[in-house]
Order: structure tokens, then C-alpha cells, then sequence
């Protein structure tokens, strides 16, 4: 007992000690304040009789009239008592000598201006030139201590950035708001930007300064000024500039052999919210050769809302994505269907975060089941179906071509079968444009899919379309994350072929692309017109430049030739189908030739080619029903293509 009584009574000690030195370091800093204020205005006293005096010796000259020296002594502590009042009442004693800025200026010109007012309204027996005068020179004064710090700081803060070697002479595109915030944040910073100046296409703002830099010229005078001022990174801080002109930019800096760095869209001196920490941020948007093609989302809305949908593939990318834009556009009941368990559920849960009164249901099922899907189908009685399940991976489906056959040509008769026997209204099936003039099996047996759906919508009444698409960007089987992965590492970057070409879309576009023109289109056939198409090396170049370094100097970029199956351009439409094709709001809908009379037939001796296993016949098989296809003539084995690509993209 006594050992805890004397426990108790020493345990509190430390605790009273740490209050008592707190307690010392909040006086000591109030101390420490008190003493700084003073001090500041007892210089605004000393400032406003240099001034006062200044003013009247510079009016005067020489030594003052009695009269005037008589009225000086009564308006000089008149005017100090002034000043400190307005001083106080405005709290410009307690001065942040690091983070004034304009405001403050503001507040120190305007209440300095109003003790000159009421002083020459109160005292009015001086020179009337005397109260201009002495506040402009005391006003100099006390802003020179004010401001003095700031402005010594960011000019030694320059100065250091020009003595270090590692310092990156900057050039900023854009001098307007955002361009401005971001400039004083990088002379704020310690970073090793050098500000040189900046460039922009407003003809008004050349040769003015904005944070102390020049407006050195227009956009187009960019390769000049870059030699010129021997920049070695550009910032891009320009709003709402099309993609095109991104592009456009970035070849100049790729040629010049200078980094890149961009300043998102979606940040803006709106909310305050931009700096250089931003400026890494990327999206997909702006590597696209052309402008995002923008769809009607209320006729969307009016296609879905209210109805019941399934959608096959629902963990993957474009599945998933299906499944968001459903949801926001208010689908009556949502059925999820994937083989992947883990990513479907992951996004089943962030959909039903979003969405709590959304239906939502969860299937794990392999559309190469025929029995597990229909009975999916007589569960929930779908009237739109997405079929987005398949095996796309190009390499991959070349040493495994049953593999390619069983999931995208016989899922998809599963899942239009399905649709087809349920009587729902609308079945979309997502195609790819490797499905034109196939070399790859992955592109036959999607192009094998195609006839299958267009067969059976020759004797159904569920309107079947198929849906092409280019490259995604963003989705698990894009360059995209490939590329981002391989700079983040520092490089390689790896392309098959400098000269091979493909065409791109964003996600959004896709899923937009799937809804309305799947939905709503007359024709069997859709692909987003997508511009022309970019190459791949360019692409790589761009995403390394976007992430601020150079190309091929900071980031290498090897060539390791093409894959198997690969073809250095893509095509989206056949010359047959090109021939019945019109256009809608960026939708190219095509008419397709008929499949073959006895395709059923022929559909019937692949599956039983596919049950031996027997490969070449697969691929004889294929031409035989796709006599555009290009075989190849060496496969290779699934672990030469592990070797050669340690990652297999769509491009």
C-alpha cells in the first residue's frame, strides 16, 4: 500500500511539468509577439514622421518658414496618433512578412489613405501638396519593410535556381489566371524550376509581364524561344485546348528534345486549387489525335432507364464501365455476369456505394455453358443484353486458338441464343476492329462472331448489333497501362514497329458507343468514327513527354518487332461495308454481307473440331469461314511470346 501511495503521488510530477513547460513556451512566444508588434509599429511611427517631414522639405526646401515649422510640430504627432490608430484597428501591426500579397497591400494602402484624409480635413494649414506627398513617401516606407522579405526571398530563391546545375529552365504555355497561379506557386517553391517566361496566343498579352516574367510570344513562336532561351521544360497551363493542339505541342517539345508536363482540366484558379504538384497528372483524353466525340446522354437515359439488363464480361473494363453508365442512367435491374468473382464484386459493391436503390444482381457463370446461361436468362428475363465477355489478348490467342474459338465465337451464340429465346428487345455485342481482315486468331474469331449474331437475327425478333471498337484507352488490354508501367520504371518502353499504326477511343466513348448506337442504331453493324489513325512510337512519345521526360534521351524506347498476329495498320470497316455506310453523330453504321446459307452447319463441325483439340484445323476451319483471314504462317509457342513481351497489349 504504501508503495502505491508513493506511486501516486509521483506519478502526476511529469505531468505538471510538461503543462508548466508548455505553459513557458506559449509565454515566451506571446512575449516573442508583443515584442514584434511593438516593434513594427513604433517603425510605422519612425516612417510616418520620415514622411511627414520629406513631404514638407521636399515642398519646402531648406529650412521651414516659422509658420510652417510652428504647424509642423502640432501635425506630426497628430498624424503618428492617426496612423497607429488606423495601424491597430486594422491589425497591420501583426504583419505575416511571407504571405502578404495583394489583399494586404490593399488594406495598408487603404487605411493610410484615410489618416491622410482626416488629417488634411482636420489640419488643413499646410501646403496642400504636403498631404499627397507624405502619404506617398510614408506608404513607401512601411510597405518597403512589409514587402521587402517577400521579395528578398524570391530573389535569392532565383538566384539559387540560376547557380545549380540541376536547375530546368521553364517555359510556361498559357499566361492567363491558371498560368499565373502556377508560376507563383514554382517561384513560392523550392523546386528546380526556373521560371523563363511564357508564351501565349492572346495577341494582347505578348510583351507584358505577369509574375515578374515575360510574355516572350505567341504558341507558334515555340520552337524558336526554346533554342532561344535554352528552355528544357515546358508547362502547359492552357484551358480547355483541343487534344489536337496538345498533340500538336508535344511534337514540338518531343523534336526539341524538351520534358513536358500539363496541368489537368479539371483544375483551375476557380477554386485555388493548382500548383506544380499537379502536374503529372494525366488523361487519356489528351492523347487522342482528334476531340472526344460527345454523346446525347439523355436519349442514353431514355433507352435505359427503367429496364432490365444483363451484361456479360461485367469485371472487366468495358463491362464494368457498361454497368456504371447503366446505373447513373437509372437501369430498373442490373444483372452482373463475369467468371471473375473478385473484380465483379468489387465493382458490384462501389455500384451498389453509388447507387443504394439500384437492383442489383451478381452471377458467377462461363458463357461457354450453355445450360448456366439459359438458365440466367429464364431467371431474370433480361430485355437489353451487353456481351462484352471475351478472350482479346492477340499473342495469347495464337498459341491457344480452341481456347479463342470456345469463348468468342461459341459464348456469343450462347449468350444470342439466350437473348434470342427470352425475347429480349435489344442484344449489343462488342467486336473489335483486329475482326476486319483478320492475321490474328483472336480478329477471326471475333469476325466468326459477327456472322453468328448477324444469322440469328435474320430469324429473331431481338435486333442484334455488333459493335466495333479501336484500341481503349485505359482498359486492361490498351498500350496504356503498359507504357505508364515501363516509364514509371524508367524505361524501356517497348513498341513492336515504328511504323505501326492504331486507332484510339476512351473508355467513355466506347461505353457511349455501346448504349446509343447499340441501342438505337438501324443497322447490324457500328463503329465511332474515331479519325485517323496514331502511331504507336508517336503515342509512346507523347506519354513520355506528358510525363516529364524526354523521349529516347530519359526514356529509351525499343523496338522488338511485331507479335504474332499483328498487323501494322488497323482497318474498321471492309470495302463492302464501307460501300452501305452512313454516319450519325460520329456512328459509322454499316451494312454487313449476309453470312453464309449453311453456316449453322459449318458452326457445328468447328465445335466438334474444337472438342479434338486439333489446331491447324481450327485455323482451316476459320479461313473457311473467314476468307480474309491472313494465317500465319509461324505461331510461335506460348513461351516465346512469354519471352518476347513480358505483358501482351491490345496495340
Amino acid at each position: 500500500m504504501e508503495l502505491g501511495q508513493q506511486q501516486a503521488s509521483v506519478t502526476p510530477l511529469p505531468s505538471r511539468a510538461r503543462r508548466g513547460e508548455g505553459e513557458q513556451e506559449l509565454a515566451h512566444a506571446g512575449a516573442s509577439r508583443v515584442l514584434r508588434n511593438a516593434g513594427l509599429l513604433g517603425y510605422d511611427a519612425l516612417a510616418t514622421l520620415g514622411g511627414f517631414y520629406g513631404a514638407l522639405l521636399f515642398r519646402l526646401g531648406g529650412p521651414f518658414p516659422p509658420y510652417y515649422a510652428e504647424r509642423a510640430r502640432v501635425a506630426a504627432p497628430l498624424l503618428v496618433g492617426l496612423r497607429l490608430g488606423a495601424i491597430c484597428a486594422a491589425g497591420l501591426h501583426r504583419w505575416s512578412f511571407r504571405c502578404s500579397g495583394l489583399a494586404e497591400a490593399a488594406r495598408l494602402v487603404f487605411w493610410m489613405l484615410g489618416a491622410s484624409i482626416v488629417l488634411a480635413v482636420a489640419f488643413p494649414g499646410l501646403p496642400r501638396s504636403t498631404y499627397p506627398l507624405e502619404f506617398f513617401f510614408t506608404l513607401s516606407l512601411m510597405g518597403a519593410l512589409r514587402f521587402a522579405p517577400r521579395f528578398l526571398e524570391s530573389w535569392y530563391a532565383d538566384w539559387q535556381r540560376r547557380s545549380l546545375p540541376s536547375t530546368r529552365r521553364t517555359l510556361i504555355v498559357g499566361a492567363g489566371a491558371r498560368g499565373d497561379l502556377l508560376a507563383r506557386d514554382l517561384l513560392r517553391s523550392t523546386g528546380a524550376h526556373l521560371v523563363v517566361g511564357f508564351v501565349d496566343d492572346d495577341p494582347a498579352l505578348i510583351g507584358m509581364r505577369v509574375c515578374g516574367k515575360p510574355v516572350l510570344g505567341k504558341v507558334e513562336a515555340l520552337p524558336q524561344l526554346l533554342r532561344r532561351f535554352r528552355i528544357s521544360t515546358v508547362l502547359l497551363a492552357l484551358p480547355n485546348l483541343s487534344p489536337r493542339r496538345v498533340r500538336e505541342i508535344l511534337r514540338v517539345c518531343t523534336a526539341a528534345e524538351v520534358s513536358f508536363k500539363v496541368i489537368p482540366g479539371s483544375y483551375g484558379p476557380e477554386g485555388g486549387r493548382l500548383s506544380a504538384a499537379m502536374l503529372r497528372d494525366l488523361s487519356p483524353e489528351d492523347l487522342l489525335a482528334r476531340d472526344p466525340i460527345v454523346l446525347d446522354d439523355g436519349e442514353i437515359r431514355g433507352l435505359v432507364r427503367g429496364r432490365r439488363a444483363l451484361v456479360t464480361g461485367a469485371g472487366g473494363t468495358i463491362g464494368g464501365e457498361i454497368c456504371r453508365h447503366l446505373a447513373a442512367h437509372r437501369v430498373g435491374e442490373l444483372v452482373m455476369v463475369d467468371m471473375n468473382e473478385n473484380e465483379m464484386y468489387l465493382g458490384a459493391r462501389r455500384l451498389q456505394e453509388e447507387h443504394p436503390s439500384l437492383t442489383l444482381r451478381t452471377e458467377v457463370a462461363d458463357i461457354r455453358d450453355f445450360r448456366r446461361l439459359h438458365g440466367l436468362g429464364d431467371q431474370y428475363r433480361p430485355e437489353l443484353v451487353f456481351h462484352a465477355a471475351a478472350h482479346k489478348h492477340v499473342p495469347l490467342m495464337e498459341s491457344a486458338p480452341e481456347e479463342a474459338v470456345k469463348n468468342n465465337v461459341f459464348g456469343t451464340l450462347h449468350v444470342a441464343l439466350m437473348a434470342h429465346r427470352v425475347g429480349a428487345e435489344r442484344l449489343v455485342v462488342i467486336s473489335t476492329d483486329k475482326a476486319v481482315n483478320p492475321t490474328s486468331v483472336m480478329g477471326a474469331s471475333k469476325r466468326v462472331a459477327e456472322l453468328v449474331v448477324r444469322d440469328l437475327a435474320r430469324r429473331s425478333e431481338t435486333k442484334m448489333t455488333a459493335v466495333r471498337f479501336g484500341n481503349v484507352l485505359g482498359s486492361a488490354g490498351s498500350v496504356l497501362p503498359l507504357f505508364t508501367h515501363q516509364i514509371m520504371r524508367g524505361g524501356p518502353v517497348t513498341v513492336t514497329h515504328p511504323d505501326c499504326r492504331r486507332y484510339f477511343m476512351t473508355v467513355r466513348e466506347a461505353v457511349n458507343l455501346v448504349l446509343l448506337a447499340g441501342l438505337r442504331a438501324p443497322g447490324d453493324l457500328c463503329v465511332l468514327d474515331m479519325g485517323e489513325p496514331v502511331r504507336i512510337a508517336e503515342f509512346a512519345e507523347s506519354l513520355i513527354a506528358m510525363a516529364g521526360f524526354v523521349p529516347g534521351k530519359e526514356i529509351p524506347i525499343v523496338y522488338t518487332g511485331l507479335r504474332p498476329g499483328e498487323k501494322l495498320y488497323e482497318e474498321v470497316l471492309t470495302e463492302e461495308e464501307e460501300q452501305t455506310m452512313f454516319v450519325r453523330n460520329g456512328i459509322r453504321v454499316a451494312k454487313s454481307p449476309p453470312p453464309p446459307s449453311d453456316l449453322p452447319k459449318r458452326l457445328h463441325e468447328l465445335k466438334a473440331i474444337v472438342d479434338r483439340g486439333d489446331r491447324e484445323e481450327i485455323l482451316d476451319a476459320l479461313l473457311s469461314l473467314v476468307p480474309t483471314f491472313r494465317r500465319p504462317v509461324s505461331r510461335g509457342t506460348p513461351s516465346a511470346v512469354a519471352a518476347q513481351h513480358e505483358w501482351s497489349g491490345e496495340a
